[in-house]
């Protein structure tokens, strides 16, 4: 089985509190969780990927719950999310997608019945890349107000042989959102998209 030990987590914060007008009632924040592991498969081609996928679980549970915390606990104000991976230059593009299942079921198990896609963006990179993860609205993937995205990424990593997985979670839309579609009190629910 595949391992992936964590060489260092980081969890960013941003209160946004306006955007050049008026200050809302409340700031929107956003919050990114990340994990720097080492890459088994770094090196060399490997075949078969897909049982890498739950060994990760545990991972995608943890900076879920990181992600929560750092957002104040309450899972009812969390209603966007997405997730990244920044692959090192040893590795495939291929070893982010393994990010997919465990970090986007990670975060659906811990917030409840999340319907929406979990949007995401991968990349191959040296050290310091940065990486623009999109977000989504939670529940219904035409939320125009909660498409958004954060950068993320680290001075440090990855090193050649590591990957920077990472979580996004948001709570509210963008600050002073006005371009139309279907608004969040609107979300039915139902297939993740309205």
């Amino acid at each position: 089985m595949p391992d992936f030990p964590i060489r260092k987590i980081a969890v960013v914060i941003e209160e946004i509190r306006h955007d050049k007008g008026t200050p809302p009632p409340r700031p929107r924040f956003r919050a990114a969780a990340m994990a720097v592991v080492k890459n088994p498969f770094a090196g060399k081609f490997h075949a078969d990927l897909i049982p890498a996928m739950e060994d990760l679980k545990p991972l995608g549970l943890m900076l879920s719950d990181r992600l929560i915390a750092a957002l104040g606990g309450d899972i009812s104000t969390i209603d966007g999310y997405g997730k990244g991976g920044i692959v090192g230059t040893d590795g495939e593009l291929e070893h982010a997608p393994l990010w997919h299942a465990p970090g986007g079921y990670g975060m659906r198990e811990r917030l409840g019945d999340a319907k929406a896609i979990v949007p995401s963006a991968k990349k191959i990179g040296a050290m310091g890349t940065r990486l623009d993860v999109p977000i989504g609205h939670i529940n219904a993937a035409y939320v125009r107000s909660h498409f958004d995205a954060m950068e993320i990424g680290l001075s440090d990593a990855p090193y050649p042989d590591e990957i920077v997985y990472c979580l996004l979670m948001a709570s509210g839309p963008r600050i002073h959102a006005r371009v139309g579609g279907l608004a969040a009190e609107d979300v039915k629910g139902e297939d993740g998209l309205r």
